[in-house]
């Protein structure tokens, strides 16, 4: 007799209680997917998600990218390093590309089958489409995709931009749980009737909000090194020296600012394809001695804190992991008006916000807070205080309880 069974009565076992679906003998698996693995912000979010989800241990991650190319530089030696070995998909392209496009989908398709995945998330555009799209072939049972920044926007030929917003729709009807890093972009996605208000979910990126707090090398020798004077004005701006990112308006409105602040410096981070025309325009200019070009550097944290302000000049963005970084720095931020900037920075606050493509605006700002120091270091302080709120601790945490949601609840919206 079965210890619930009563003598002279109907059977009734037990209430049971639902497992926790992430407790499981066989931790649930999930795949990242992206286009390359560039120095970039969509890039070292995926990693980190990839090394963090691994080091807590509920979930097995797996990073899956094409080939990486380009003047950016590449993350694959950095993911190495934390012993996570990229599966390569050699015809997954950034690109669209007729002829490589079909076989990355079917190459993708047989790794889901293979790897025996429960969760394949994608990020950004050309990986989100086609890494969706092999997952439900695959019948892969959960489907998340992050949207850091949308691919389309106004500054794109019509057809392209409705190509893109009908892929980023239809996509949307067999995926699980959008995640985007800044409310602006669900509203956007919603206003265009990409998804259901249910699908969406802000999780903001993360970074390793110590790492930047505490630099490895003092200021004085970080500054000797790269040729900065030591007691110099320094604006420093990391990004990709690409049309998105708007260089140009950064180099015109240096010009700007060197009328006020004659000794001041400009230190730029990164590289990318309009470099030998950002370097141009500093010659025309005549301002080329007031700049640095470090090209890619590893030590961004020594770099940020030998520096006085963070600038940005992006026409939009997702969410520029470099402003929480400035932010634990201890940096204030002058940045453009655009989604991601405006989620990060609290303006008269931890920075300034001006109007994209305005270098007038951005030279006054930056000439506005390296004259006045309290000011600058009063908002330097505001962003330390506030930049918990970036933490990719906070991150992860977040994502695995919408992973959980998703097992529990498969082919459900699970935002």
């Amino acid at each position: 007799m079965q210890p619930w069974r009563t003598r002279g009565a109907r059977a009734t076992p037990p209430p049971q209680r639902r497992p926790d679906p992430v407790s499981t003998l066989r931790r649930p698996r999930v795949a990242h997917v992206i286009t390359r693995l560039i120095v970039g912000g969509a890039q070292e979010t995926a990693l980190a998600l990839v090394v963090e989800l691994r080091r807590r241990g509920r979930f097995d991650a797996d990073l899956i990218l094409g080939p990486t190319y380009g003047p950016e530089g590449s993350l694959v030696p950095a993911a190495r390093e934390q012993r996570v070995e990229p599966h390569l998909v050699r015809s997954l392209r950034r690109e669209v590309n007729p002829l490589l496009d079909p076989v990355a989908l079917g190459a993708l398709t047989v790794m889901f089958r293979r790897g025996r995945y429960d969760i394949v998330h994608t990020h950004s555009s050309k990986a989100g489409v086609l890494g969706r799209i092999a997952a439900r072939a695959a019948s892969v049972p959960a489907i998340v995709h992050t949207v850091h920044g949308w691919g389309f926007n106004d500054r794109q030929p019509l057809f392209v931009n409705r190509t893109f917003t009908a892929a980023e729709r239809w996509c949307a009807g067999f995926t699980d749980a959008l995640v985007t890093v800044t409310p602006r972009d669900t509203e956007t996605g919603l206003a265009l009737g990409i998804g259901r208000p249910e699908l969406y979910t802000t999780i903001r990126s993360g970074i390793d909000v110590e790492h930047f707090r505490t630099p490895r090398r003092p200021r004085r020798e970080v500054r000797a090194e790269l040729g900065l004077a030591a007691d110099a004005p320094v604006v420093v701006s990391v990004m990709r020296l690409a049309p998105q990112k708007a260089p140009l308006d950064l180099i015109d409105a240096a010009h700007r600012l060197l009328r006020e602040i004659p000794d001041a410096q400009v230190l730029i981070v990164g590289d990318g394809p309009l470099r030998q025309q950002v370097e141009a325009r500093c010659r025309e200019l005549r301002i080329r001695d007031h700049f640095v070009f470090t090209g890619l550097r590893t030590d961004v944290s020594d770099l940020l804190a030998a520096s006085d302000v963070l600038a940005l000049s992006s026409l939009w963005e997702g969410l520029p992991r470099v402003i929480p970084q400035a932010m634990a720095a201890g940096l204030p931020v002058v940045a453009t008006a655009v989604a991601g900037n405006a989620e990060a920075v609290a303006d008269g606050v931890t920075g300034i916000l001006v109007p994209p493509r305005d270098p007038a605006a951005l030279g006054s700002a930056l000439a506005a807070l390296l004259a006045n120091r309290a000011r600058a270091k009063a908002m330097g302080a505001a962003g330390r205080a506030r930049v918990d709120e970036f933490s990719v601790e906070r991150m992860v945490s977040d994502l695995e309880a919408l992973y959980a949601r998703c097992i529990a609840g498969s082919r459900a919206p699970c935002a």
